[in-house]
C-alpha cells in the first residue's frame, strides 16, 4: 500500500510575495495568515507579501513566516480530505509538521519560533557565526575536520545531514573558515558560505536552547495524531515530553534529514510531498532515492498537479 509523508521546509525558502496570490483567493488561507497576525502582535502577512526582503530573512521573522506559509498551503489538502501517513520538517519545518499532526496549535507554533528566531539571533553577535555546505565529503571526515578545527580553539559542529554528498558545517566564523580550507584540502568539490545571520545546530546554540526551554515548556504539545518523525532521532516520537525535550536539543544538534527520508521510506512512504515555498526538500529527496517520488506544492497550480498524481490521473 503507498504512503505519503508531507514534508516543511526550514528557513532559507522564504521569499517576499509567497502566497499572496494564494491568500487572496482561499478563504482558509487567509484565516490562517490572519491568526498569525493575531497571534504575533504585528503583521507577517504584509512582511511577507511587500518585505523588504533584509527584514524577512531575519531569523525572527523568516521563522513565523514559513511556519504561516505552509500551514495556510496545507488547508488544500484539508480540504480534500487528504491526510499524510508521516510528517516531517527540516529544522525550524519541524514546527510546521506539528502543527500539520495537530500536535500543536498553529498560533502558539508562530509565537513560539518567533521567540526561538529571536533567541537564535542573540546567541552569537552577528558576524562571529556561520555555516558552510560542503559537497563531495563523508560523514566521518568531515566530523574528523570538525574535531581538529574545534581542538584549535574554535567551535565548528555537523549541523545538516541533508543528503549523499551534502553535509552543512556550523560555528564561529574563523573556525568555519579553518574547516573549509581542510575539507577542499581533503578533496570536498565546493564548500559553499551559506546566507544565515548565525551558527545554527552548533553548540554555539546552547545558551539559545536553555533559554528556550521554558517557552517550550509553557507551550500546548499534545501527541500527535500523525507520526513525526524528528530531527534528533531520525525516528518516530509520540509522547508531548520528549517532542519538548528533543526541540530544545534541535537547535544544537545535527539535522538528520537524509536519515528521516530514509526511515520514512523504510516505513513504507513512497511519494514525498514538500509543503512551502520552493523545492529544496524536493530535490533533496530525490538525490537520496531516485526510486520515491517527491513534488513540491507552493501554491495553487502546483498542488493541482499533485493532487491529480495523487488521484491517478
Amino acid at each position: 500500500m503507498s504512503k505519503v509523508a508531507f514534508l516543511f521546509p526550514g528557513q532559507g525558502s522564504q521569499k517576499v510575495g509567497m502566497g499572496t496570490d494564494y491568500f487572496a483567493t482561499n478563504e482558509k488561507a487567509s484565516a490562517v495568515v490572519k491568526e498569525a497576525d493575531t497571534a504575533l502582535g504585528f503583521s507577517i502577512s504584509e512582511l511577507m507579501k511587500e518585505g523588504p526582503e533584509d527584514t524577512l530573512k531575519q531569523t525572527a521573522y523568516a521563522q513565523p513566516a514559513l511556519v504561516t506559509m505552509s500551514t495556510a498551503l496545507l488547508q488544500l489538502f484539508k480540504k480534500e480530505g487528504i491526510q499524510p501517513d508521516y510528517v516531517a520538517g527540516h529544522s525550524l519545518g519541524e514546527y510546521s509538521a506539528l502543527v500539520a499532526s495537530e500536535a500543536l496549535p498553529f498560533a502558539e507554533a508562530v509565537s513560539l519560533v518567533h521567540k526561538r528566531g529571536t533567541l537564535m539571533e542573540q546567541a552569537v553577535p552577528n558576524g562571529q557565526g556561520a555555516m558552510v555546505a560542503v559537497l563531495g565529503l563523508d560523514q566521518e571526515t568531515l566530523q574528523s575536520i570538525c574535531e581538529e578545527v574545534t581542538s584549535a580553539g574554535n567551535v565548528v559542529n555537523v549541523a545538516n545531514l541533508n543528503c549523499p554528498g551534502q553535509i552543512v558545517l556550523s560555528g564561529t566564523a574563523t573556525g568555519i573558515e579553518q574547516a573549509s580550507a581542510l575539507a577542499k584540502e581533503k578533496g570536498a568539490r565546493r564548500a559553499l558560505p551559506l546566507a544565515v545571520s548565525g551558527p545554527f545546530h552548533s553548540a554555539l546554540m546552547k545558551p539559545a536552547s536553555e533559554q528556550f526551554e521554558s517557552e517550550l515548556h509553557s507551550a500546548t504539545i499534545t501527541m500527535p495524531m500523525v507520526p513525526v518523525i524528528a530531527n534528533v532521532t531520525a525516528d518516530e516520537v509520540h509522547a508531548p515530553e520528549v517532542i519538548r525535550a528533543l526541540l530544545a536539543e534541535q537547535l544544537y544538534s545535527p539535522v538528520r534529514f537524509e536519515e528521516s527520508v530514509n526511515r520514512m521510506i523504510e516505513l513504507g512512504v513512497d511519494t514525498f510531498i514538500e509543503i512551502g515555498p520552493g523545492n529544496v526538500l524536493t530535490g533533496l529527496v530525490k538525490k537520496i532515492n531516485r526510486q520515491v517520488q517527491a513534488h513540491a506544492v507552493q501554491d495553487q497550480a502546483s498542488f493541482d498537479k499533485v493532487l491529480g498524481i495523487l488521484k491517478g490521473e
